[in-house]
């Protein structure tokens, strides 16, 4: 097993490099000029190759890339265009701390509602209940979050007036509330419908009719038999939403207005603010690397015939 981390690892900068190559390369040779962002409208060439000049954008470009990938090594991811002044890693961890707690609420949220109602529905499979948690799991699913948004913010806020709309003050504020909400719900209606199909699964297999032969409790056989071998498929759910940790919620962050690494990633993107994402497309590689390999290391957990070498 260790062998087999070791080795996952010791590719985790070869793959980092790659990306931060190709990352790099889209930004420097795509659309947009960063400097004519900064200047807007009012566009000086004097001025233009001053700056230019200033953030080494005159350089070669591989001259550029092996200055970023030194600096980088040294913790160094330069200092942002839209934030004149400020270190990007400065930034991102003032709103790595939001991006955080929201996604952890989510990820809360989502397997615990989707797994419960998951295993309710396979118990209850054909019945009125399982048809209509089906029907609301296609529904929640198919609403992307630029449009559960603003329909939940319209309700609980214009209608009802219960809630707040924007601003964050902390993951146990109200202000949380509706922007966890719309995370969660396509999540919640994946996880149910994975964790159904995988009950039923399970509950076919002649291990669990044995358990029942003997007598068994319905509520052990459930916990004890079914459900610790129905959560494999959901580990690998739960290892992609690990890795929205770091990577924030850029649609949802921006509508609700809340401070998170999303909203920076969308203000960099508009703003040309290459080294912000540069940092972002690193740090959430790497988030996403390490949730692979906690996937695999929980599918050991899960299921002891599961080994690496």
């Amino acid at each position: 097993m260790l062998a087999y981390v070791v080795r996952r690892l010791l590719w985790l900068p070869v793959l980092l490099l790659a990306i931060s190559f190709v990352t790099f390369a889209l930004g420097r040779f795509g659309p947009g000029d960063p400097v004519q962002v900064l200047q807007g409208q009012h566009l000086n060439p004097e001025i233009q190759e001053r700056v230019r000049h200033e953030l080494g954008l005159d350089k070669p470009f591989l001259e550029q890339y092996q200055q970023y990938v030194t600096s980088a090594l040294q913790g160094d991811f330069g200092l942002s265009y839209k934030y004149r002044g400020e270190a990007v890693s400065d930034l991102i961890l003032r709103r790595l701390a939001v991006s955080a707690q929201l996604s952890m609420a989510a990820i809360i949220v989502s397997l615990t509602l989707g797994i419960l109602i998951g295993i309710a529905s396979a118990l209850r499979a054909g019945t009125a209940f399982d048809l209509f948690v089906a029907g609301a799991s296609s529904a929640a699913y198919a609403i992307p979050s630029f449009v559960s948004a603003p329909m939940l913010m319209w309700l609980f806020a214009g209608q009802l007036k219960v809630l707040p709309v924007s601003g964050w003050d902390g993951i146990l504020s109200t202000r949380a509330i509706l922007p966890v909400t719309v995370i969660s719900l396509s999540s919640i209606a994946y996880i149910a419908r994975q964790t159904r199909a995988s009950v039923l699964d399970v509950l076919d297999q002649d291990y669990v009719r044995t358990a029942r032969a003997k007598g068994l409790l319905e509520k052990s056989v459930i916990f004890q038999h079914v459900l610790p071998n129905s959560l494999i498929p959901i580990a690998t759910i739960g290892g992609l939403m690990l890795g929205s940790l770091v990577g924030g919620f850029f649609i949802t962050e921006s509508v609700f207005g809340i401070p998170g690494i999303g909203r920076l990633g969308v203000e960099a993107l508009f703003s040309r603010d290459y080294p912000v994402i540069m940092a972002m497309t690193l740090l959430i590689a790497t988030a996403y690397v390490l949730a692979n390999l906690v996937v695999d290391l929980t599918y050991a957990f899960l299921d002891p015939r599961i080994r690496y070498k």
